[in-house]
């Protein structure tokens, strides 16, 4: 019977189409190193890879398995600069800490393409995104900022589209405008899951499946990190579980709340649909935001509904088809083959959040919706800052991230109030 992920429900179309996923073994035993990491997502197996290859004595363990939790579930999507627009960072950061965090976010994107390439690693990369708007009072922002891309911000990838281009694209008249971006693209990312795996054992690091974390202990400059069959000893530890860390490590858990995205992915459309008949990913401007993709083989990949808390929609496929026959109303009763979902981590500003949570031990999460990217360079990141330049981690970790309100028995019921108030306000 296929591997059905105990934390995420529904078996998704990128576990179908990966290819081989390999098993590591669960920790047995008690080991010392340098840096252990706890998580086996995108941030956790790109510090491991990095780390091992500079001569790092690195254990990482994971749960479940690699991939389980976002880094394998995800939208694809690359996305450009940070969460929020790089306009919205200088409002509040100035203008040279806003271009240092866009330049930044840019050169995640550059060293994905690199390091997958270099390794070998095919994560059926394709070019585009459109980011479209919704309603037409947003419109004028979107224009605007395609201009500020180009003159403040050195990044001339970005066009305005009015509504005759927008609907074009998209196969859909919904939208009312838009920007399509050629600096970016979308991926399989459970490709890169499995590669990155792949590089990182290949360069030394100790990897685990099946072994989650019971509790951390930072004391006299050692870190001790215990799983149900042995204790790893580190002088370093990074935590890298993002949404799933529950009661792991209290400051994370009330910085990071987990929301539930699902998606659903159709048969092949077919050559001669006009679904995105250009290959790009999609964006909406709604504040529960659809995001959709063609496949390398003409799928729809179209996640859009989203669960705040803990609690799973019963049938995915039926909410999933009712959002896409909103788009393209040709497709309603389009089959629909693989429905499935996981949680990512948001923060209260929706940018990441990174903090050193106790002594020698950094936790890094939040992405908020833009983790394809961003994670696999924090874990890059991470790396550089054992060897003895935290400069640029500092970037991320000085970003101003309040805790959620409420306090963890009260924090997930007005989170989802206050939720479903914007989504609310996304129909109106």
């Amino acid at each position: 019977m296929p591997y059905q992920s105990p934390i995420s429900p529904g078996r998704s179309w990128y576990e179908d189409t990966a290819g081989p996923r390999p098993e590591y073994p669960a920790l047995d035993g008690d080991r010392t190193c340098d840096v252990v990491i706890i998580g086996g997502g995108f941030t956790g197996l790109s510090a491991a890879t990095h780390l091992a290859k500079a001569g790092t004595n690195v254990v990482l363990i994971e749960a479940y398995r690699f991939g389980d939790g976002a880094s394998g579930r995800n939208g694809g999507q690359l996305g450009t600069g940070q969460r929020a627009w790089a306009e919205e960072l200088e409002a509040e950061y100035g203008f040279s800490r806003a271009k240092a965090l866009f330049d930044l976010a840019e050169e995640a994107k550059t060293h994905l393409l690199e390091f997958t390439a270099a390794n070998q690693i095919d994560i059926d990369y394709m070019p585009g995104q459109l980011s479209v708007a919704h309603k037409p009072r947003y419109v004028d922002d979107y224009k605007a900022h395609a201009e500020t891309m180009a003159s403040r911000f050195s990044y001339p990838h970005i066009s305005f589209m009015d509504a005759k281009e927008t609907a074009e694209r998209l196969g859909s008249t919904a939208y009312f405008g838009g920007t399509r971006d050629t600096g970016t693209g979308h991926i399989h990312p459970m490709k890169l899951v499995i590669g990155t795996a792949r590089v990182a054992a290949q360069a030394g690091a100790q990897l685990f499946e099946g072994t989650p974390s019971t509790g951390i202990i930072s004391n006299g400059g050692k870190v001790k990190v215990s799983t149900p069959r042995g204790t790893v000893t580190a002088q370093k530890c990074l935590i890298a579980v993002n949404a799933y860390g529950g009661t792991l490590e209290p400051v994370s858990a009330a910085h990071i709340m987990p929301i539930g995205s699902f998606i659903g992915a159709t048969v092949p459309l077919g050559a001669d649909s006009d679904v995105l008949p250009g290959g790009e990913a999609v964006d909406d401007s709604r504040f529960v935001v659809r995001y959709f993709r063609r496949s390398k083989d003409g799928r729809l990949l179209f996640g859009g509904r989203e669960v705040y808390g803990v609690n799973d929609p019963k049938d995915i496929h039926i909410h999933i088809r009712r959002q896409i026959a909103e788009l393209y109303p040709a497709l309603r009763d389009v089959e629909i083959t693989h429905g499935w979902g996981g949680y990512v981590g948001i923060t209260v500003p929706r940018k990441p959040f990174v903090r050193e949570v106790m002594p020698n031990v950094i936790s890094a999460g939040g992405y908020s919706g833009h983790g394809v990217m961003l994670s696999n360079f924090f874990g890059k990141l991470y790396a550089e800052t054992v060897a003895g330049n935290r400069d640029r981690l500092k970037l991320i970790e000085d970003l101003k991230i309040p805790q959620f309100p409420g306090g963890r028995r009260f924090r997930t019921p007005l989170l989802f109030l206050a939720l479903n108030w914007f989504a609310l306000r996304d129909r109106i």
